[in-house]
């Protein structure tokens, strides 16, 4: 058996946890879930929500001979980080302040800015002390402060929130919800160039419909 069940769809942030999984070496079993159709019944025991990507790791709980879930992006490569740690991926002492602090901020600030842009929201200067990403021009200039001082999430090396934070900037510049920064356009061409990112984003390009990949 592989090492995690994997339910996805190649539309989805799917392409995030399949990018980590290969990162960590780790094998799977995917299943392909479309949408539109009714959710197996395996993924909604794993995960009510139905929310793609969902992982579920076989054995993990080894006292108990028992399975783990994982749900959410960000928590999936902080996992796959910790669960693999012969993949080099996981911060170390010195990494770990900026490691988590940005894994969070592209989890929390740069998803809400994001989104409430898209759905028409525009906080007015009294609501950016209440919004958690402030506004978005604030949260862009911050992320990609950041990526004019350093290469990757945590310094100079790739970690497992490089996954995680560059996925966003890389749809960010693809689907333009982010300013193409020229410390966003010069991380994403590292990002780009990992054999990792490579294989994953070929698994799912093959697997779209072929006028959408």
């Amino acid at each position: 058996m592989a090492d995690y069940t994997f339910f996805t769809n190649p539309m989805s942030r799917g392409q995030i946890a399949r990018w980590a999984l290969h990162e960590a070496g780790a094998t799977y079993d995917q299943v392909i879930v479309g949408y539109g159709e009714p959710k197996p019944e395996a993924l909604l025991a794993a995960n009510s929500m139905g929310k793609l990507p969902t992982l579920i790791h076989h054995g993990a709980e080894h006292d108990r001979g028992g399975d783990a879930v994982i749900t959410e992006c960000a928590a999936i490569c902080a996992y796959l980080a910790e669960a693999h740690p012969e993949a080099g991926l996981a911060p170390t002492a010195q990494e770990r302040a900026a490691y988590y602090r940005w894994l969070f901020f592209a989890a929390g600030p740069v998803e809400q800015a994001i989104t409430a842009r898209a759905f028409g929201f525009e906080p007015n200067e009294k609501q950016t002390r209440s919004a958690g990403f402030g506004s978005y021009d604030l949260m862009a200039d911050t992320l990609a402060g950041h990526f004019e001082r350093h290469d990757f999430v945590a310094g100079g090396r790739f970690t497992m929130a490089d996954v995680y934070v560059g996925s966003q900037v890389l749809w960010g510049l693809g689907f333009k919800t982010l300013p193409r920064h020229d410390s966003f356009v010069a991380y994403a061409a590292r990002l780009m160039e990992r054999p990792a990112y490579k294989d994953a984003k070929a698994i799912d390009n093959d697997l779209m419909p072929k006028d959408m990949a």
